[in-house]
């Protein structure tokens, strides 16, 4: 079945660094663009940072530009994303996307549940 799971969450100070990772498994990693997104408390479901399946160009939310950077290892099906620089904003849950298309073109989209950042001092 198809799996989707966080690791590396946790409580930081301002200014520290935490690396997230999500592992996959039930699906053809290499042919899904991976995103992270995250919801703080009270507040939508945001989007953080996606790399494509190729490994091509990265985006990345104004917010978190020069701090955060998402990277994959498509051997070990995992993607990561390396924060530093960390922020109390940058509280939230951080959630694992995974994205194709399937033959009637149609989107096909699986989630991880969540991991929890805190930053605080």
């Amino acid at each position: 079945q198809v799996q989707l799971v966080e690791f590396g969450g946790g409580l930081v100070q301002p200014g520290g660094s935490l690396r997230l990772s999500c592992a996959a498994s039930g699906f053809t990693f290499s042919n899904y663009a991976m995103s992270w997104y995250r919801q703080a408390p009270g507040k939508g479901r945001e989007l953080v940072a996606t790399i494509p399946s190729t490994g091509g160009s990265t985006t990345y939310a104004d917010s978190v530009k020069g701090r955060f950077t998402i990277s994959r290892d498509n051997a070990k099906n995992t993607v990561y994303l390396q924060m530093n620089s960390l922020k109390v904003e940058d509280t939230a849950v951080y959630y694992c996307n995974a994205q194709a298309w399937d033959v009637f073109r149609r989107p096909v989209d699986y989630w991880g549940k969540g991991t929890l950042v805190t930053v605080s001092s």
